[in-house]
């Protein structure tokens, strides 16, 4: 098959210019400026599908850390910030999403070029999600209200009274750090909360995917946030992540990522008992009854697991069929997954880019072997694609044949590799389905009410979609039971990570 290709010549003259810019003036965002890294040292950020380069971007390190948190801290403390009204935060966050908006298509254009991701799933999936972020929580900074409590306390001197009340306060300086697979939705969803609590900022986006998030900070100045609200720090996780994450004056750390980086993050967080939001891995099953729609199931799994070639941490990765329904159901999503355009994510025709790297590609490419070495049999896909100028790329992928204790059925892929097993009792599949470290979402398929509402109630999992996979808005809560994570992002849970509550107990 032949991958779909991108003439460089066709890029935007506003991604051009922005890249030649983050090439030569845009490296650390600290205090309001761009700054030199201190190391003097660069990485190359490069076009997955290409691996031709689009521009060097700084290799922060700890003392480029230890800038930027200095400069977070003095700017939470500042009048121009601390004493901001509520409503003027809001409507800074407002007019970043406008902003976003109008410069829609050239951050579609960085995100596709800088992670593979297809143009259409950028612009029309991940960067609208991007922008309502902002736009949910500034509406949320005038309503964050802390409460009067009437006292049962005894002991009140003569002629006085107790007042007691709450009161909501910003959690101090944060640590953002984001993944590569959706960089600029994953930065949104923790910069726009963190802001409207009235925190400051350090991002640190992946290594991989960070010439979207330096866009994002040139339009925050624009937007006229004060120096040292919002810094950027780009560079490597062991290097800069280690850092912010070890540092005394970071007093919270969102991250989204893998579990086992989560696991060293608790560890580094110990010295001054950061706070910590986690979204981690996840395997997340969904389980197909015989009665389900499959004019709804069988492209909306595959969705849930072949978008963004499967880089997603909710993918639905374990499906369990019901064994009436079993070989049709194999038969038309593999009909599906043959049917998608690999190539560029660029080109319009395109339904799935490259994978973020080489290492991710091989990592992907291991697990198929490894599962056919177990007894697995692959019935679509399954092939990498490198040489010829193709670089990254893998064919969405079906597995049957598969067992419980596999590392397929285990461990977290990350690619669009999806596993299909057949059940005939509704007690084995839960058992199935909630046989996993992780739980952080998972989807029922079923057109009987009573059905869909009793499995979702006993599947272990942060989210559970009925009839839907990959589902999301500002509003829904989105966070992981299990290794899949520590606390929720989006709707109100999403701002409280970034508030502390005091209480005021006074004699009056």
């Amino acid at each position: 098959m032949t991958l779909l290709p991108y003439d460089p010549a066709t890029r935007s003259a506003a991604a051009s210019a922005f890249l030649a810019r983050a090439g030569t003036a845009h490296r650390l965002l600290i205090d309001g400026e761009w700054a030199l890294p201190h190391g003097g040292r660069y990485i190359d950020s490069t076009d997955p599908a290409t691996g031709q380069l689009l521009a060097p971007i700084a290799r922060g390190d700890a003392r480029d850390v230890d800038d930027a948190v200095a400069s977070a801290r003095r700017a939470l403390d500042s009048a121009a910030w601390a004493r901001m009204t509520p409503a003027v935060r809001g409507a800074l966050l407002w007019r970043v999403a406008d902003l976003m908006e109008q410069h829609i298509d050239v951050l579609a254009e960085l995100e596709t070029l800088d992670q593979g991701k297809a143009y259409r799933t950028a612009r029309f999936g991940e960067l609208p999600g991007a922008i309502a972020q902002f736009r949910y929580y500034a509406g949320y900074t005038t309503k964050l209200l802390g409460t009067t409590i009437p006292t049962s306390i005894a002991h009140q001197p003569e002629g006085k009274q107790i007042f007691a009340y709450t009161v909501k306060e910003p959690v101090g300086v944060v640590a953002a750090i984001v993944p590569w697979n959706s960089p600029l939705l994953m930065a949104s969803m923790k910069l726009a909360p963190a802001l409207a609590a009235g925190c400051t900022v350090v991002l640190k986006p992946s290594e991989n995917t960070s010439l979207t998030a330096l866009y994002l900070g040139e339009l925050l100045i624009e937007a006229g946030f004060p120096a040292g609200v919002v810094n950027i720090v780009t560079g490597y996780g062991n290097e800069v992540g280690q850092a912010l994450a070890e540092h005394p004056g970071v007093d919270k750390i969102g991250f989204t990522g893998s579990t086992a980086v989560g696991k060293a993050l608790l560890v580094a967080a110990q010295g001054n008992l950061k706070r910590l939001t986690l979204e981690l891995g996840g395997k997340s099953p969904a389980i197909v009854m015989p009665d389900a729609d499959f004019s709804l199931t069988v492209p909306g799994i595959a969705r849930g697991i072949f978008s963004n070639g499967g880089q997603v941490c909710v993918a639905s990765s374990r499906v369990y069929v019901h064994s009436s329904v079993y070989g049709r159901f194999v038969e038309e999503l593999s009909q599906e997954a043959g049917a998608l355009a690999l190539g560029h994510g660029m080109n319009p025709a395109t339904d799935l880019g490259p994978l973020v790297s080489r290492v991710q590609s091989d990592r992907v490419a291991e697990y198929v072997r490894g599962g056919i070495a177990d007894g697995a049999e692959v019935v679509a896909g399954g092939v990498q694609e490198q040489g010829d100028g193709a670089q990254n790329f893998f064919r969405p992928t079906v597995i049957t044949n598969v067992r419980q204790d596999m590392r397929l059925m285990q461990e977290e892929i990350f690619g669009p590799v999806v596993t299909v097993t057949p059940f005939d009792d509704v007690d084995e599949v839960i058992g199935w389905a909630n046989d996993s470290v992780y739980g952080l979402a998972a989807s029922i398929w079923t057109e009987g009410l009573s059905n869909a509402h009793r499995l979702a109630a006993r599947v272990k999992a942060g989210t559970v979609w009925i009839n839907c996979h990959s589902y999301f808005s500002p509003e829904l809560p989105k966070g992981g039971h299990k290794q899949s994570g520590w606390g929720y992002e989006n709707g109100a849970q999403g701002i409280e990570n970034y508030l502390e509550s005091k209480t005021v107990c006074a004699v009056i």
